[in-house]
C-alpha cells in the first residue's frame, strides 16, 4: 500500500516537473534570445538551403546565365540591322547598297545555326558533358565578334557575325535548355520560364548597352567589346553546368558502347516507333510554323520602328520594351502553365501571338503613312502582347517535350525538334525580309501578315497536339483530360 503511494506521488511530481520545464521554455521563446534562435533554426532549415535544392539553384542561374549572354546578344541584332542599313546608304562602308533581306542574313544565320546545331551539340553534351561544350561555345563566341569586328564586306559579317556566332550560340543555348528540364519535375514549367527569361532579359539589357556602345566607339569595337564579356560570362556559367544525377548515371550506360572517336559523330535520334507517332508529326509541324515566323519581329523591330517616325535611341527602347515583356511573359506563363498545363498554355500563348500580328501589326502597316499615331500605338500594343505571349514558344518548347515523350528520352526528340526549328528560321525570316521591298510602313504588311499566319497555323498545329496527348498507351482510346 505504502509503495503505491509513493509510485504514485513520484508520477504526479514528474508531471509537475515537466509542465513548468514546458513554461519556462515558453517564456524563453518569447524573449529577443529564443525569437532569435527559431528563426535561425527556420533559416537553416528553408528549402533553399539544403544541398539538393542549392544544386537546383545553381542549375537555374547558371543556365539563366548563359541565355541572359549568348541569346541576349544575339535578340540584340536588330540594333546592328538598323545601323547596318543606315550606313549601307552610303558608298565608304562594308555595306555599299545592302538590301534589307541581305543584311538581315546576319542574324537569320545566327538565330537559325542556334538550333540546326542541336542534335550535335546535344550529343557532345552528352558524350562530353554539357560543361566542355558550353565553355567551346563561349570562346568561340569572342572568337566570332572579334573576327566580325575586322569585316571589310557583306559576306564577312554573314560568315563571322552570322555563321560562326550561331554555332557559338547554340554550343552555348542547346545545353542550358536541356539539361535544366531534367532537374525538375513538378514545377518544370516554372523552372524553364526563369531560365529561358534569360534571353529577354539579356535582350532588355544588350540592346540599350549597343545603341549606346555604337554611338559612342562605333560597331566594330561594340562586337569587339561584347565578343569579350560573352566569353568570359558563358564559360563561368558553363563551368557549372551538369546532368541531373540519375539522368548522368543514364548517360554513362549508354556511352560505354560508343567510342570516343564516335562520340564526335553519333546523332540521337528518335527511334523510328517515336517519329511515326502522330504527336510526334503534331509537334515537328507546329515547331515548323512558329519557328519560321518568331524571329521576324525581333530583328525587324527597329527598322520597322524607324519607318513610322522613331529614331534609332526610341527603335532600340521599343526592342527593350519587347525583351522586358518576353522576360516577364517567360516567368509568368512558366507558372500558369505547372497549374493550367503546359500544352493548354501553349496553345492559348500562340493563339493571342496569332491574333496580336493579324490584329494589331496588320492594321499598323496599312495606316502607317495615313495616320501615324494611331500605327505607333498598334504596334506599341503588339510588341507588348507578342514579347509578353510569343516568349512562351521558347520556355514551353522543352517543358512540352518532356510532357509528350518523357525525360529519358528529351534528348533524342529535342536534338531533332530544335533542327527542324533552325531551318525553319531560315527560311521563314529571309522570306518575310524578301517581302519587304521599301522603308515605309505599308512596305511591312506582306511581313506582318506572313507572321501572323504562320502563328495561326502554329496554333492549330499545338490544338493538334494537345489533342494527341490524350491518347492513353494501354488503350489507345481518347480520354478527355484538362491539365495537359
Amino acid at each position: 500500500m505504502h509503495s503505491w503511494i509513493y509510485w504514485k506521488l513520484n508520477r504526479y511530481r514528474s508531471r509537475l516537473k515537466r509542465a513548468v520545464d514546458q513554461t519556462r521554455a515558453a517564456k524563453n521563446s518569447n524573449t529577443l534570445a529564443g525569437r532569435s534562435s527559431r528563426l535561425k533554426q527556420a533559416f537553416l532549415e528553408f528549402p533553399v538551403f539544403t544541398k539538393q535544392s542549392r544544386r537546383y539553384v545553381i542549375i537555374i542561374v547558371a543556365a539563366f546565365a548563359i541565355n541572359f549572354t549568348a541569346c541576349g546578344v544575339l535578340f540584340g541584332f536588330g540594333v546592328y540591322q538598323a545601323h547596318y542599313e543606315t550606313i549601307a546608304l552610303e558608298d565608304d562602308t562594308a555595306f555599299p547598297g545592302a538590301s534589307s533581306a541581305k543584311i538581315g542574313l546576319i542574324g537569320t544565320l545566327s538565330a537559325s545555326l542556334m538550333t540546326i546545331m542541336a542534335p550535335f551539340v546535344v550529343a557532345w553534351a552528352k558524350y562530353y558533358s554539357p560543361r566542355v561544350v558550353v565553355c567551346a561555345g563561349g570562346l568561340l563566341f569572342g572568337v566570332a565578334s572579334v573576327l566580325a569586328s575586322f569585316g571589310k564586306a557583306l559576306w564577312h559579317f554573314q560568315l563571322a557575325q552570322g555563321l560562326l556566332l550561331g554555332i557559338a550560340t547554340g554550343l552555348s543555348f542547346m545545353p542550358s535548355m536541356t539539361v535544366a528540364p531534367t532537374w525538375f519535375d513538378k514545377h518544370r514549367g516554372l523552372a524553364m520560364g526563369i531560365v529561358s527569361a534569360g534571353t529577354g532579359i539579356g535582350g532588355l539589357v544588350w540592346a540599350p548597352v549597343i545603341t549606346a556602345s555604337i554611338t559612342n566607339i562605333g560597331f566594330r569595337n561594340t562586337l569587339r567589346l561584347t565578343g569579350s564579356l560573352a566569353t568570359g560570362l558563358i564559360c563561368a556559367s558553363g563551368f557549372v553546368l551538369d546532368w541531373e544525377p540519375s539522368m548522368a548515371e543514364h548517360l554513362r550506360t549508354q556511352n560505354e558502347k560508343i567510342s570516343p572517336a564516335m562520340g564526335l559523330l553519333y546523332l540521337p535520334y528518335p527511334d523510328w516507333k517515336t517519329i511515326r507517332q502522330r504527336k510526334f508529326l503534331a509537334q515537328a509541324a507546329s515547331t515548323i510554323f512558329q519557328s519560321a515566323a518568331y524571329y521576324t519581329p525581333v530583328f525587324f523591330t527597329v527598322a520597322y520602328a524607324k519607318s513610322l517616325g522613331y529614331s534609332d535611341k526610341d527603335g532600340a527602347n521599343i526592342t527593350a520594351v519587347s525583351n522586358a515583356c518576353n522576360a516577364i511573359g517567360k516567368i509568368a506563363v512558366g507558372f500558369v502553365a505547372d497549374r493550367l498545363g503546359r500544352l493548354n498554355s501553349f496553345f492559348l500563348t500562340t493563339l493571342i501571338s496569332a491574333v496580336a500580328g493579324l490584329g494589331l501589326w496588320v492594321p499598323s502597316t496599312l495606316i502607317g503613312a495615313s495616320n501615324g499615331g494611331l500605327a505607333r500605338n498598334l504596334f506599341l500594343s503588339f510588341t507588348v502582347l507578342y514579347g509578353l505571349f510569343a516568349s512562351a514558344f521558347i520556355s514551353l518548347f522543352p517543358a512540352a517535350l518532356v510532357e509528350l515523350f518523357g525525360v529519358q528520352e528529351l534528348p533524342r526528340a529535342a536534338g531533332i525538334m530544335y533542327m527542324l526549328q533552325g531551318l525553319s528560321v531560315l527560311v521563314g525570316t529571309p522570306v518575310a525580309g524578301l517581302l519587304t521591298q521599301g522603308c515605309g510602313p505599308r512596305d511591312y504588311v506582306g511581313m506582318a501578315a506572313l507572321v501572323g499566319s504562320l502563328m495561326f497555323a502554329a496554333a492549330v498545329a499545338v490544338a493538334w497536339v494537345r489533342m494527341e496527348a490524350m491518347m492513353t498507351h494501354k488503350t489507345g482510346n481518347r480520354v478527355w483530360r484538362w491539365k495537359i
